[in-house]
């Protein structure tokens, strides 16, 4: 399953990409996110895998990220795996004008496992792209406010 979602941001390039890299953030645009490690390599470096953690009521999920390329402020490409899902995110940044940016996500979903996230994702397919795109407009909307 492919699709990408995009927002138009009042804010400048170099902000959005700071913010972007900043995990200190996350929280703030990302429901439930608790905290992202370093596993190996070197932070934002092409190969560094980290795990990120969410809560999800009383349960934790945990997303392994490896950086496949780190080219910003224009595109970063990273692999996501979680245990029913396997994701590719690559987000897309451009100068609208000094003070705008576009940001594009494109997600390819390459994997799924399990018979809910199965059914989910043949059933309900559109599940998958509103959450990302309420994580855009989350972004949008917190740096915004800055």
């Amino acid at each position: 399953m492919k699709f990408t979602c995009t927002v138009t941001i009042n804010k400048p390039l170099s902000i959005v990409t700071d913010f972007f890299v900043n995990p200190d953030y996350i929280h703030e645009y990302q429901e439930g996110f608790q905290k992202k490690e370093l596993i190996s390599g070197s932070a934002w470096q092409e190969g560094a895998v980290s795990k990120l953690y969410y809560a999800q009521g009383k349960r934790t999920m945990e997303l392994t990220e490896t950086i496949i390329k780190n080219d910003l402020p224009n595109e970063f490409y990273a692999q996501y795996h979680h245990i029913f899902t396997d994701n590719t995110m690559r987000s897309v940044f451009t100068a609208v004008s000094d003070d705008v940016t576009r940001y594009d996500a494109e997600i390819h979903y390459t994997e799924f496992r399990g018979f809910m996230v199965k059914t989910m994702s043949f059933l309900f397919p559109s599940f998958f792209k509103k959450q990302v795109q309420k994580w855009l407009n989350n972004f949008k909307r917190f740096l915004e406010n800055q």
